[in-house]
């Protein structure tokens, strides 16, 4: 077919979605970094992976670890971001902590905080420490 060109594959259209919610993850998470920094925390590490989970940022406060999860929704339409951090997200969070703990050998205290943004641009955020979820 002659205008098979101007379809788009099956598929790509969420792949660009998906391309687009990874970068605004990345630009949510620098700017919770450099919020987190003018506070006085230091980011030791982003985007800590392991098989069973992830933490946005890792961080030091004081003689405390911190754990930060970092959630942007432009728009309420499906709940805000604190709502975003369900049962499983909270697990996985747990989870990938526990893992870095044993991998690094450090024996600090520790919390778990969350760096909420809203609206299309970031206009509200909010750094809810020592986050306890329902």
């Amino acid at each position: 077919m002659e205008d098979e060109g101007i379809f788009e594959r099956p598929g790509s259209l969420s792949k660009r979605l998906g391309a687009n919610s990874r970068l605004r993850g990345k630009q949510g998470e620098g700017m919770a970094a450099r919020f987190l920094e003018r506070q006085g925390l230091r980011i030791l590490v982003r985007n800590y992976r392991c098989r069973r989970g992830e933490v946005d940022l890792v961080a030091r406060d004081g003689d405390t670890l911190v754990f930060v999860e970092v959630r942007w929704r432009s728009s309420m339409r499906f709940g805000g971001a604190a709502e975003s951090i369900d049962a499983r997200k909270r697990r996985r969070l747990v989870a990938a902590a526990r893992h870095y703990l044993g991998v690094s050998g450090v024996n600090l205290a520790c919390r778990f905080d969350a760096i909420l943004i809203q609206g299309e641009a970031g206009e509200l955020l909010e750094w809810v420490r020592d986050a306890c979820w329902p």
